[in-house]
């Protein structure tokens, strides 16, 4: 399997439309990683549906695990769980194993990469707020919260460090009401969701929180996350372990694969991007890294298994699979463009905060210099990555190249 550094960036494509599953409104996000549900050694999933999406080919619509092993390919790990889950390289777009990838499931805090994808281009982030009582009132009980006060002033920038590090449904009230309100945030998102053809998604309320018919798959959060990659700001958020919030003092990411928290050491090479875990949900996570020059992109969407922190410890079986099965592998699909990209458009996938053109041999040796400077992993590789290797895919390939791959199946 060969790669080329022309086709990087961001990738989505057609499909039908299948039924949105039905959720009851439930509770918010929580930084609780253990699944819901009985205690036990796992907890019965249904099945997935019998029909889905086949955006980004015919094998990503098939309900089971989708890989083609070559010739010293690793297997896959045995200890899976979850109700979907994707591998993808994050540069050439190429699937590398899918489990029901497009089932349509609810997405918690990860949608919150749609938000940020959608709305940072438009809210300067310099720019500094007064909330209103009104902006906080419809702040969904148990939800996430960063700690915004009423009467409080606010950057755009304290407040998306807010959504990132604390999933903080309090701050994405304010800026979507910076953005003219719920309502309108919803219909932006939704196009924007469109717009990158990521159709599985139903959004229904920005933060995630647990509502009738808001659905995402595996699928559509990996476009989303790389689609939100191509941006310095969501890269630079992403990859925040702490910073200071007004009134609060020192946040910390809840993303335990970054800082290392409850048990679990940071992944080395991680670069973000977003958990979370709702009523509904379970656990959900979409997780970059880097290893050698490579950038995989995994999401994990519910795992049934009883083991704390589930979603991390799957996605790192994944993540590490995933760099040892680097060309050993027949891609299953693709992570396919933009309707703009495929139209020849600028499209908004881009973002004003791109960045310039950059080399991608550069990109690789300044993670690979960060990684051996910092044995144990995380931040400082994290950083690396949003400053070398993905600034390369954003500025290098998708800004100027626009090369993409060609559709399978």
């Amino acid at each position: 399997m060969r790669r080329s550094a022309g086709r990087a960036a961001l990738v989505v494509a057609t499909a039908s439309l299948l039924p949105v599953l039905a959720v009851a409104p439930a509770a918010a996000d929580t930084h609780d990683d253990k699944p819901k549900g009985k205690s036990g050694s796992a907890r019965k999933q249904p099945a997935p549906p019998t029909a889905m999406s086949t955006v980004g080919g015919a094998r990503l619509g098939m309900a089971g695990t989708q890989v083609s092993l070559g010739t010293g390919a690793p297997v896959l790990p045995k200890d899976l769980t979850a109700r979907s889950w994707i591998v993808a390289d994050a540069e050439s777009g190429e699937v590398l194993a899918a489990h029901n990838s497009h089932w349509r499931l609810p997405p918690a805090s990860t949608l919150k990469m749609l938000f940020a994808d959608t709305l940072l281009p438009k809210l300067p982030k310099a720019t500094t707020h007064k909330v209103s009582p009104e902006e906080l009132e419809n702040v969904g009980p148990g939800s996430s919260v960063v700690g915004v006060k009423e009467g409080g002033t606010y950057s755009i920038h304290d407040l998306w460090l807010g959504v990132f590090l604390r999933s903080g449904n309090d701050a994405v009230h304010v800026l979507a009401g910076l953005n003219g309100g719920m309502d309108l945030t919803v219909r932006d998102m939704q196009s924007h969701a469109e717009e990158l053809q990521a159709l599985d998604t139903q959004v229904v309320s920005p933060d995630g929180y647990d509502a009738a018919g808001q659905v995402s798959s595996a699928y559509d959060l990996t476009l989303i996350a790389r689609s939100g990659l191509q941006k310095k700001d969501f890269r630079e958020y992403a990859s925040t372990v702490r910073a200071d919030f007004p009134g609060e003092g020192e946040i910390v990411n809840t993303n335990r694969l970054l800082t290392g928290d409850f048990g679990l050491a940071p992944y080395k090479g991680l670069a973000g991007v977003k958990n979370g875990n709702t009523t509904h949900a379970g656990a959900t996570f979409t997780g970059v890294a880097e290893r050698n020059g490579r950038v995989l992109l995994v999401t994990v969407m519910n795992p049934e298994s009883e083991e704390n922190n589930a979603v991390y410890k799957e996605t790192e079986r994944l993540l590490d699979w995933g760099f040892a099965a680097t060309g050993k592998v027949t891609p299953v699909g693709e992570l396919v463009p933009p309707k703009s990209a495929e139209s020849g458009g600028a499209g908004p996938s881009q973002g004003a905060s791109a960045s310039p053109a950059a080399g991608r041999p550069a990109g690789a040796a300044a993670a690979a210099s960060a990684s051996a400077e910092e044995p144990s992993g995380g931040m400082g590789t994290a950083l690396a990555i949003a400053g070398g290797v993905l600034v390369a895919l954003a500025g290098g390939v998708f800004v100027v190249n626009r090369r993409w791959p060609t559709h399978r199946g």
